[in-house]
């Protein structure tokens, strides 16, 4: 409960200041990248975001059934 009421605060502090990043100086537009550049970033995540699940899935792919249980080794006081 505190940590929704310290969240619900603090959404209400930022709330206050929109649409200004610095109170009353840059706004959230001016403050972003130029829009060519947002747009490069995004449809580069839209490609590279898939490669990356792809990747993973194939590398757990090849290390599946690759590991295996392992038994403890015996004590130093030589208890078996």
């Amino acid at each position: 409960m505190v940590a929704l009421i310290f969240m619900s605060a603090f959404g209400t502090l930022a709330l206050s200041f929109w649409p200004y990043l610095i109170p009353f100086v840059i706004t959230i537009e001016e403050a972003a990248a130029p829009q060519s550049s947002l747009i490069f970033m995004f449809w580069g995540g839209v490609v590279v975001f898939p490669l990356m699940l792809l990747y993973t899935v194939v590398s757990y792919g090849v290390f599946r059934g690759k590991a295996g249980a392992t038994t403890a080794y015996p004590h130093a006081s030589g208890d078996k």
